[in-house]
């Protein structure tokens, strides 16, 4: 299996075809077929047939494939399209910035929102097992002896 370069939300910009130029975000990304798709960039009509109440049909509009050597990575930080390096940080591989050096991996962020969960839920562990309901198993055998 091929690794890209280009990740789901990523901004880039599109360099060959109809839609040469076009900046977007990617919405989806195929390392099997080594495509993307990008928002608003290669739109496609298609013609869908209803499907019972829930799903009329008619003419749909979606974003189709565009393969990932047609695409180039807008660093966040300069704004420039640059092809993509890599560096290990924080023991770590991430992808970096050919022109000014700054990092395309939103990991700093991610990790921070993991911790935030972790300790939420860490912290809802705690309550749930000082407020633990006691069982209600002594109800069915009283009603089964009972009735014998």
């Amino acid at each position: 299996m091929n690794s890209l370069n280009v990740k789901k939300g990523d901004r880039v910009i599109v360099l060959t075809g109809k839609d040469k130029g076009k900046k977007g975000t990617v919405i989806s990304a195929s390392p099997k077929t080594e495509t993307v798709t990008v928002e608003g960039v290669n739109v496609i009509t298609k013609h869908v047939k209803p499907r019972g109440a829930q799903s009329p049909g008619g003419i749909q509009k979606e974003p189709g494939n565009i393969h990932v050597s047609n695409v180039q990575i807008v660093c966040p930080e300069c704004g420039k399209p640059t092809r993509v390096a890599h560096a290990i940080s924080e023991g770590k591989k991430t992808r970096v910035c050919k022109h000014c050096g700054a990092s395309l991996d939103k990991a700093g962020k991610a990790s921070a929102k993991k911790e935030k969960k972790s300790a939420k839920k860490a912290a809802s562990d705690e309550a749930v097992t000082e407020e633990a309901p006691a069982k209600k198993t002594a109800r069915r055998s009283a009603k089964k002896a009972d009735k014998e």
